[in-house]
């Protein structure tokens, strides 16, 4: 019996499979396809059931995403073995996902008062209306931590350089002070990166990153990461699947290229922000440099027990925040007379980003809560790119001359 020839629509959808390569390619493939087909309908039941590997639906899995969280899960993981990761859509969607994963109505966390903003709001706005309450006390302190522990406590999260002020988590203190309770500690890694700090190294159970920032690197790629160990990381898989935040694999793509420049980029960063430091803190139109890297910053020394060390000596991050003498017009005004730094959220990039913190970052923080977290009214978030440091330093250092002949001309950023 013939066969039937196919008609020209039939033909258009069947084509011919693209080949796959014998030999590795060096760049990364981005599998685009949303599904995937099977021989046989026992073969899709046990993928799907996750009885034997594969691939059925981009939302659930794909090769691209995939490849990108274990990349990561390498970094980190790199000293202490076995360790995965689960790629999200976003880092606040790799944040939601570990406190779902790990709270429940009655729940308890102990976070840093001088946490995120996005993860402030989504512990005291949105977590609170299930039933789950949360401490924001001083996480550099292990005193407090332990003293807001309770039977319920369920998390201990924390920053490993915090958002914006710089504090230098003491992450051995914290996991034990976790542990001895029967709670997890969660490490929001995003400022340091593995260049700078391996939490897991030091007792953390997890680690997230907003992999939008230094992951990337290039400001044009969003997503977020969580790794740890298959077994605690099982329960936050379980919510990625449940809630959808899947990494699209031409983000994953972007971002683990990202990886592969990581190291060159956090240390030229590093090296920049130490410098644009050191320089801001003796302009006299500034009240307060918060940077670790500087003398007289209180985590400094937890800094050096902790982070990294290269030639060039300790990487203590890659943000700077800079709090003239005045209040929020003050600090608004530096950020607009900024002319090589650009005023843009998000941080990492290679360009040089500057915000004022109160009314951006950390919008959803009021007066009392921006006071307990150690952020002035005229606070600017540098975050520091890849430019020439003195073409840097020159920027910022006349923006803070022009901000003090405002403030002398018209009194309005006297302190």
């Amino acid at each position: 019996m013939s066969e039937q020839p196919l008609g020209e629509n039939t033909r258009a959808v069947h084509l011919p499979p693209a080949p796959v390569p014998r030999q590795e390619p060096l760049g990364t493939p981005v599998w685009r396809s949303a599904t995937y087909a099977f021989p046989t309908s026992q073969e899709y039941a046990d993928v799907l059931g996750e009885r034997m590997p594969g691939y059925t639906y981009s939302r659930i899995d794909n090769p691209t995403s995939d490849g990108f969280a274990a990349a990561v899960a390498a970094l980190e993981g790199a000293r202490v073995g076995g360790v995965t990761g689960e790629a999200f859509a976003s880092g606040m969607a790799a944040i939601t996902g570990v406190l779902l994963a790990y709270t429940h109505a009655g729940a308890h966390v102990v976070a840093p008062a001088a946490a995120y903003g996005g993860t402030y709001g989504l512990m005291s706005e949105l977590l609170s209306r299930f039933g789950v309450t949360t401490d924001f006390v001083d996480l550099t302190d292990p005193a407090r931590v332990r003293a807001a522990i309770r039977p319920e406590t369920r998390l201990v999260w924390a920053e490993t350089l915090a958002n914006p002020t710089m504090a230098v988590a003491d992450l051995p203190a914290l996991a034990e002070a976790a542990h001895e309770a029967g709670a997890l500690l969660v490490v929001d890694s995003t400022f340091a990166t593995p260049v700078v700090c391996r939490p897991l190294e030091h007792g953390a159970d997890l680690v997230v990153h907003s992999a939008t920032k230094y992951i990337g690197g290039h400001s044009d790629a969003t997503g977020g990461v969580v790794v740890g160990r298959p077994g605690v990381l099982g329960p936050v898989r379980a919510v990625r699947l449940h809630t959808g935040g899947a990494l699209a694999p031409d983000e994953a793509f972007l971002l683990r290229r990202g990886l592969e420049t990581l190291p060159l980029r956090v240390r030229r960063q590093c090296d920049t922000a130490a410098l644009l430091a050191a320089a801001a803190a003796r302009h006299p139109a500034v009240a307060r440099v918060d940077y670790p890297g500087l003398p007289d910053h209180p985590g400094r020394e937890t800094a050096v027990r902790l982070f990294d060390a290269g030639p060039e000596g300790t990487r203590f991050g890659a943000i700077v925040t800079i709090t003239p003498h005045g209040g929020p017009e003050a600090g608004m005004a530096l950020a607009d007379g900024l002319r090589l730094a650009k005023v843009a959220t998000s941080l990492g990039g290679t360009h040089t980003l500057a915000g004022h913190i109160a009314s951006t970052t950390h919008r959803q923080l009021d007066e009392q809560a921006l006071a307990a977290a150690g952020i002035g009214p005229a606070a600017v978030r540098f975050s520091v790119g890849l430019e020439d440091a003195d073409d840097l330093i020159h920027d910022v250092n006349n923006a803070l001359t022009a901000l003090g002949r405002i403030g002398e001309r018209d009194g309005a950023f006297n302190s």
